[in-house]
């Protein structure tokens, strides 16, 4: 069921769902008459929250409340359409807290509001909730999920669609590089969500809603078509259709960079993704990704660039023109600093060959099959630092400083496009 088409169901079950959020706390599931299980399978990146520190961003947030009462919740659903309407208004209802929580409307807790990584351990501890419900009835435990996943990433909110106003969509993505440091964050995503249903003034005048989505750092969900659906219902005409799309990402150490090229290929092993799955492609031996529709090899940015890249302050814009090819007849990557040449095979664009790149090559292929002179591309931001040496610790002042000021500087980049 496509975004647009779940907004009447979901309108009615989210009173309930906002309204059991707000009660007194439930009992809890097993001992309601719904039996759970303890030892359904987690995945890699849900087995991260074994560690108590991931814990911590919910209990420590304001979004405990979603974890303390999503399981009794579970249990109202009488058979298969209302669970999924209920795990679609649940999903929406953590988005919303989300967002609201970022942009100051909700209590935040010990962490810093703009903060995304709340919202990242949050819909995790609840994917495993729901992965240890036993209804009795017949379920499908993929299909929940993926409604889940979409509705808690932003897919199922859409433009105001108030006229005379310009509309940007943005996609951010979830933390990445958890084995190592399960404290890091993603400025992309504290980004949108701190500016999604915003407006503000462009550099010539007029005004500009934003939406943003929030997408998973998973091969897999790639693979199904998450950027397409995401970005599919903005580039059809109608009230949703975006002025302006931008997929963003953590990119480089100091700086921000808009990619000039997008690649076709994944090209990023040994690197995993956050369920430590490989790609299957490397830089010697690219490969295309499952399920990516016709297209070319190397796809350019539409970013009115030049207006973007004069916001200097307090990181520097470049344009990166790099990318990584096998010339025409070769059979060796090359690396080239002034873009592609013809008839070459992609290994990476400027961004890489990993998920990054991949975003911005599907989210622009699918904008020159649906809307081929909209504005498109990608932006990098830098990378965010300043957690605190002692591990315990899940913040610092620097690192909020940091993350608030590359925030700030994704804001005045797209205040600076011209329209």
């Amino acid at each position: 069921m496509t975004s647009l088409r779940r907004a009447t169901t979901l309108a009615a079950t989210l009173v309930g769902t906002l309204a059991a959020l707000l009660a007194p706390a439930t009992a809890r599931a097993d001992q309601a008459g719904c039996p759970t299980v303890t030892t359904a399978p987690v995945d890699t990146e849900q087995a991260r929250l074994r560690d108590p520190r991931t814990a911590a961003f919910t209990e420590r947030s304001g979004l405990d409340s979603f974890v303390h009462r999503f399981p009794a919740a579970l249990c109202t659903a009488g058979d298969a359409e209302q669970a999924e309407q209920l795990v679609d208004a649940w999903g929406q209802a953590l988005w919303q807290a989300g967002v609201d929580r970022s942009q100051g409307r909700r209590a935040h807790g010990e962490l810093p509001a703009r903060d995304d990584r709340p919202l990242y351990w949050t819909r995790l501890a609840m994917t495993v909730q729901l992965a240890q419900w036993q209804p009795g009835f017949e379920i499908d435990r993929a299909g929940l999920r993926a409604r889940f996943e979409d509705a808690s990433r932003g897919l199922d909110d859409g433009f105001s669609g108030r006229p005379g106003v310009r509309r940007i969509f943005v996609s951010g993505f979830d933390p990445f590089g958890l084995d190592t440091e399960p404290r890091r964050a993603n400025p992309s995503g504290a980004a949108v969500l701190e500016l999604h249903g915003r407006r503000i003034t462009l550099a010539d005048g007029s005004t500009a809603e934003i939406r943003a989505v929030v997408l998973p750092v998973r091969y897999g969900d790639f693979d199904e078509g998450i950027v397409e659906r995401a970005f599919g219902p903005h580039l059809t005409p109608g009230r949703q259709a975006a002025d302006l799309i931008t997929s963003i990402s953590q990119g480089y150490p100091g700086l921000f960079t808009l990619e000039a090229w997008a690649g076709r290929a994944r090209s990023a092993d040994p690197a995993t993704d956050n369920t430590g799955t490989l790609s299957g492609g490397t830089r010697e031996h690219p490969a295309t990704a499952p399920g990516l529709g016709d297209g070319p090899e190397f796809i350019r940015t539409t970013l009115p660039t030049d207006t973007m890249t004069a916001v200097q302050q307090p990181y520097p814009v470049l344009l990166n023109t790099s990318v990584t090819e096998i010339p025409e007849g070769g059979a060796s990557p090359v690396d080239r600093e002034d873009g592609p040449t013809p008839g070459s095979r992609a290994v990476a664009g400027g961004g890489g060959g990993y998920l990054s790149n991949e975003v911005a090559y599907r989210s622009n292929r699918l904008r020159l099959d649906l809307a081929p002179d909209l504005p498109g591309g990608h932006l990098h931001t830098p990378v965010l630092t300043g957690l605190p040496a002692d591990r315990d610790r899940l913040t610092s002042p620097e690192f909020e400083r940091n993350e608030a000021a590359i925030s700030g500087q994704v804001r005045a980049i797209l205040h600076a496009a011209h329209l």
